[in-house]
């Protein structure tokens, strides 16, 4: 990311956004929001986070301690629930807006987690640009792309024009798809059921010959009883895969690549770098990356954006959908870069996961139980766990990142943090 190099910053953390999944989709938006305390690894001094929710003292002090950054130089912005509405509209509801508008100084960009209509309009009523857009019009210029390409319809379109390699499947409307499924199921031994706008595996339903002989699928309601859905044939899945690109004034570049760890088509977390048992396909997937990241420049876009695929048990690669926007391991893997930067390492090796603990407890003893079993991350080495998330509501689902000097490394970092945290 350009981030480091850019002028100051309004951190705008707007996970409610319809970018990514309909807004009326309260719920699952409100969960995705509680990773809002992850954006302070960003924060460099005189910038500021516009945040739904809290960030405790002590994860705020922990931040402080590892980037450098005295607490005093940043500031964040905390913005109380106000239900599922863009956070632009929950900052005014709130009676913020005179609070935030006194840091959007002369040069100041607005960052925002997905880069959305809402977004785009608040920044042009504080007078500020979007990261890393020139002008406000640049970012409005861009939104139809953006939101086209974030949903599957519109991936799967633009992917047949770019010549990647999809699987066999349909776009329909919610009425035809018991239909589909029903054709489809005829010639493949399964098939995946998707939300046109969705993320996170949110609404997918995976499912099998006898599933296609009743005359009600139980659909989520993800897109209304009219809504797009694509069907698809369910590849067998050896790794799930991604890249993440990045679109600049001076073209297109790679980021990073990893693989996924998914449950039933839901991301629960990432390591980075690709494993060995599916390297052999990096040069096609940042080769696609290159093409779609040509394709949305020509449409205006600028910023971050990933491809998630999946490889077969045969090694063949085939491209899923797109996320044009930051997602659940860009801001990870900004902050592995800036904390990895400090003792040298360039390339470390790193994931980010979730666990649940047999026990709840706060961030204060969760900090303690990585120092007493040399778990922590230590800048001088490089490596090591950290906490990026704040400590969950219930005091058990812990997310976390491994840093580490090789990949076969991480494996270890991870086995001694299930001991010191009790996972289950």
């Amino acid at each position: 990311m350009n981030e480091p190099d850019a002028g100051p910053l309004l951190l705008f953390a707007n996970f409610l956004s319809d970018l990514a999944v309909d807004l009326n989709e309260g719920r699952v938006l409100a969960q995705w929001a509680q990773q809002a305390p992850r954006k302070a690894w960003l924060l460099r001094e005189g910038d500021a986070l516009v945040t739904p929710g809290s960030l405790s003292e002590g994860f705020r002090r922990y931040v402080s301690d590892l980037t450098g950054v005295a607490r005093g130089r940043t500031t964040v912005i905390e913005v109380p629930p106000a239900g599922a509405v863009p956070l632009a509209q929950a900052v005014r509801e709130a009676g913020l807006m005179e609070r935030v508008a006194a840091h959007a100084r002369p040069g100041t960009a607005l960052l925002p987690t997905a880069a959305d209509a809402s977004a785009v309009g608040f920044a042009r009523e504080l007078g500020l640009t979007v990261h890393p857009y020139e002008t406000v019009d640049d970012a409005a210029a861009a939104l139809p792309v953006t939101m086209l390409l974030n949903t599957k319809a519109g991936f799967r379109r633009a992917a047949a024009r770019l010549d990647m390699r999809l699987p066999a499947g349909w776009v329909c409307r919610r009425p035809e798809v018991e239909d589909v499924v029903r054709q489809l199921l005829a010639r493949y031994e399964q098939v995946v059921i998707k939300p046109d706008r969705s993320a996170g595996g949110h609404g997918m339903r995976f499912l099998s010959g006898k599933d296609g002989e009743g005359a009600d699928l139980a659909l989520a309601t993800v897109g209304g009883p009219r809504g797009t859905w694509v069907v698809e044939e369910c590849v067998a899945v050896a790794e799930s895969v991604s890249i993440q690109m990045e679109n600049t004034a001076s073209g297109t570049r790679a980021l990073f690549s990893g693989a996924m760890r998914t449950e039933q088509g839901s991301f629960t977390g990432y390591a980075s770098p690709l494993p060995m048992s599916c390297a052999h396909v990096a040069g096609e997937l940042e080769e696609w990356g290159r093409e779609l990241g040509r394709h949305l420049a020509a449409h205006g876009y600028l910023g971050p954006f990933g491809i998630d695929a999946l490889v077969d048990a045969d090694g063949v690669l085939y491209a899923s959908e797109s996320n044009v926007r930051r997602t659940a391991t860009t801001t990870p893997h900004a902050m592995v870069t800036r904390l990895a930067a400090a003792s040298g390492a360039a390339h470390p090796a790193w994931t980010v996961s979730k666990g649940r603990t047999r026990t709840a407890f706060g961030l204060a003893e969760a900090l303690d139980r990585l120092r007493a079993h040399r778990l922590a991350f230590d800048p001088a080495r490089g490596e090591g766990v950290v906490l990026y998330a704040d400590a969950p509501p219930d005091g058990r689902s812990w997310r976390y990142a491994v840093i580490a000097a090789r990949a076969d490394g991480v494996s270890e970092w991870e086995g001694g943090l299930a001991e010191a945290f009790g996972l289950e």
